[in-house]
């Protein structure tokens, strides 16, 4: 069996690995082409390029870098058509990924499976209808988003997400992780900016500004802040004059026998987040850290989208729990001094947020079939 699979950012990047490790299992003679990250490396693939080239979030974000990305949406189109693999498999993405399956779909009869449902519940309900043009199935990670799949023309599978059969870490080893930086019995804030560069540089300075306010309410706060790989040196590069210098936790640190290990145990030792909008707030959620969610993007993008969306609240805890639960501040409303206020009520509370983060991951697939392998199921059935 052959496959191309392809992902342009971190998170996309687990998704690949959680399937192809689930497709290994049902067929070992699977072979892989592709482009991903570290997490499908391990799985096998060998990146055609650097998946970092398409790590790029926002309108006005993208066209500067326009061209570029579209000589490598051909060159990696040339790519499929050349293996004429039996599916093609893109992971979210969609600037770049459906555009690659749209110009394999126009040259041949190639199998697509596009795994992320695109969020037409929140905005742009169209681009379901066009999706089905070029992709033959979808595989969701929301367990609301079929219907709309399907009502498009295109076969959907809720294959459950992957955080739900991710590890988290135990009391004990959270008690080891703040034994290890010295944090004692301080209250933990985890500060979490983002995975992508443009967040980090858009998020970053009003981040800061936050956790300056929230030390002078609260001198004894302790910072963590678990960096994506992509980041680590714009992370260390914001926080160099921080006072007390935050722990930043390095996931290629080779001193660290698993740094994956250390951030979980980061996210159950904290008291509470702060985190840019996206995945991370699943994370958090299954390991029972409250939070709060803040997101900017360039102005331009602030306005088109603004305008575009369909619902009140971008997060997906409070979606997937049909609740408000967990304070969001999105675009205008992303300012340090609401943030710094919404943070120390938190903390003040922790147990508001409890039984949304419950049920969340309960309807997400808790305690059930492994995602991935699940993932790979449905897309040996389409075949």
């Amino acid at each position: 069996m052959r496959v191309f699979i392809l992902a342009g950012e971190p998170s996309g990047d687990k998704l690949g690995g959680a399937l192809m490790a689930g497709l290994k299992t049902l067929r070992p003679d699977v072979q892989f082409e592709g482009i991903g990250g570290l997490e499908m490396a391990a799985q096998g693939l060998q990146s055609r390029f650097d998946m970092s080239e398409l790590s790029v979030m926002g309108l006005a974000e993208i066209l500067p870098r326009y061209r570029a990305l579209m000589a490598r949406i051909n060159e990696t189109a040339e790519a499929v058509l050349r293996m004429k693999p039996d599916v093609l498999i893109t992971i979210d993405s969609p600037d770049f990924s459906l555009r690659v399956a749209r110009r394999v779909k126009e040259k041949s009869t190639i199998r697509t499976v596009h795994y992320v449902a695109p969020t037409v519940w929140a905005w742009r309900p169209g681009r379901a209808e066009k999706m089905a043009r070029f992709i033959d199935q979808v595989l969701a990670l929301l367990p609301f988003e079929p219907p709309y799949m399907q009502a498009a023309g295109m076969r959907c599978d809720f294959v459950g997400h992957p955080v739900v059969a991710e590890p988290v870490a135990t009391p004990e080893e959270a008690a080891a992780f703040r034994a290890a930086h010295d944090l004692g019995d301080a209250p933990v804030l985890l500060v979490l900016p983002g995975s992508r560069m443009s967040e980090v540089s858009r998020l970053g300075p009003i981040f800061q500004q936050v956790v300056a306010r929230l030390q002078l309410e609260r001198p004894d706060l302790r910072v963590v802040i678990p960096a994506a790989a992509p980041v680590v040196g714009a992370v260390r590069r914001l926080t160099q004059n921080w006072a007390p210098a935050p722990v930043i936790l390095n996931p290629l640190d080779t001193n660290v026998a698993d740094p994956m290990a250390e951030k979980r145990s980061a996210f159950v030792a904290a008291d509470v987040a702060l985190a840019a909008s996206g995945t991370v707030s699943l994370e958090l959620a299954a390991a029972k850290t409250p939070m709060v969610i803040a997101y900017d993007m360039n102005w331009l993008s602030r306005q088109i989208i603004g305008r575009m969306v369909r619902v009140d609240t971008v997060t997906l805890v409070n979606l997937v729990s049909e609740t408000r639960a967990v304070p969001e501040y999105i675009g205008a409303n992303c300012r340090p001094g609401p943030i710094a206020e919404e943070v120390l009520r938190v903390l003040a509370d922790p147990q508001a947020q409890n039984d949304a983060m419950a049920l969340t991951m309960a309807r997400l697939g808790q305690d059930g079939e492994a995602p991935g392998l699940r993932a790979a199921k449905a897309v040996l059935d389409g075949l």
